[in-house]
C-alpha cells in the first residue's frame, strides 16, 4: 500500500520558491550581523559628547576615541572626571583640542596605548611602551580589536595629519569613526575593504566639517551600514542642532540619535 503525500507534487516547486525567497528576504542588518547574532557578545558604544566615544569590544577591550571631556560642554558632569576612564587604547583623529584635549592626561592615569598620527603621538612625550603612532594604511592590534588608520579630509596642525579609524572586531564586524571630514572618493575604498557595520558619522557642518545633508550623501553614495550614529553636532555655536540632524535623517531606521552619556549595544 502506498501513502500519497498530503501536498500535491505540483505545489512543491512553489513551496520551494517561497522558502528560498523567505531566506533572501532577511533584513540587511540580520544578514550582515549574521544569523547567530543573538549568540554573539555585543559591541558597546557610549557617546560622551561631540566626537568622543568609548567602545567596548565583544571581548571586553575598551577603546576611547577623541577624548575631549573635561572642557566639553556637552559631556555630562558625571563623565568629566578623567580618572574614571581605564581604556586599553586612546585613539585621536587629529590634533585639535575638541578631539585631543584629554588624551595625554588619560594615558598618564590609565597607562593606555595612544594611537594617532606618528608626529602627533611623538610630540606628546608619551612613554615608548604606550606610543603607537602610525599613518594612513597602517593597522594595529589592541586586545581583540584590529585598528585600521584611514584618511580624513580636514587639518591637523601641529602634529601629523587627520585620520579616521576602522575598528575590526574578532567576529569580523567593523565600526568606522569618520573623524572630522568632508566626503571624499576614498570612502568607497573604506567600504570595499572594511564594509563598516556601524558608522559614527560627523554631521555638524558649520565652518569646519560636512553637514548632515552631505553626510547623508556620503552614506547613500559609499556605504551600507546597519547602524549610523551622528556625532559632532550641538556642542558649540555654529554647529548643527540635534533637531536639524534628526529632521535630516528622519525615516532612516538605521540612525540612532544618542544623547551624551548614553550607551547602546549592537
Amino acid at each position: 500500500m502506498s501513502i500519497r503525500p498530503s501536498t500535491p507534487n505540483s505545489y512543491l516547486p512553489g513551496i520551494a520558491l517561497v522558502a528560498m525567497l523567505s531566506v533572501l528576504a532577511v533584513s540587511p542588518a540580520s544578514a550582515q550581523f549574521g544569523r547567530s547574532s543573538a549568540n554573539r557578545a555585543p559591541i558597546g558604544v557610549q557617546w560622551l559628547g561631540h566626537a568622543a566615544f568609548e567602545i567596548t569590544s565583544p571581548g571586553g577591550t575598551k577603546i576611547l576615541i577623541d577624548p575631549f571631556l573635561s572642557a566639553n560642554p556637552s559631556t555630562p558632569d558625571s563623565l568629566k572626571r578623567l580618572s574614571r576612564y581605564k581604556p586599553d587604547a586612546i585613539l585621536v583623529t587629529h590634533s585639535h583640542d575638541d578631539h585631543a584635549l584629554d588624551a595625554k592626561a588619560i594615558s598618564q592615569l590609565s597607562n593606555a596605548k595612544v594611537i594617532s598620527a606618528y608626529e602627533w603621538v611623538n610630540a606628546q612625550g608619551v612613554p615608548a611602551n604606550q606610543a603607537m603612532g602610525g599613518n594612513v594604511g597602517g593597522s594595529m592590534r589592541v586586545g581583540d580589536v584590529t585598528i585600521h588608520l584611514v584618511p580624513a579630509m580636514h587639518s591637523s596642525d601641529p602634529g601629523g595629519r587627520p585620520l579616521g579609524f576602522v575598528l575590526e572586531f574578532s567576529d569580523r564586524r567593523t565600526l568606522y569613526h569618520t573623524g572630522d571630514t568632508w566626503l571624499f572618493g576614498d570612502m568607497e575604498l573604506v567600504q570595499e575593504l572594511y564594509r563598516p557595520n556601524i558608522i559614527l558619522l560627523g554631521v555638524g557642518g558649520g565652518p569646519y566639517t560636512m553637514d548632515a545633508r552631505v553626510a547623508q550623501m556620503a552614506i547613500r553614495k559609499y556605504f551600507n551600514p546597519q547602524v549610523i550614529v551622528p556625532m559632532h553636532y550641538g556642542t558649540f555655536e555654529g554647529l548643527a542642532r540635534a533637531a536639524e540632524v534628526r529632521l535630516r535623517f528622519a525615516g532612516d531606521r538605521r540612525v540612532n540619535m544618542m544623547t551624551p552619556g548614553q550607551k547602546l549595544t549592537f
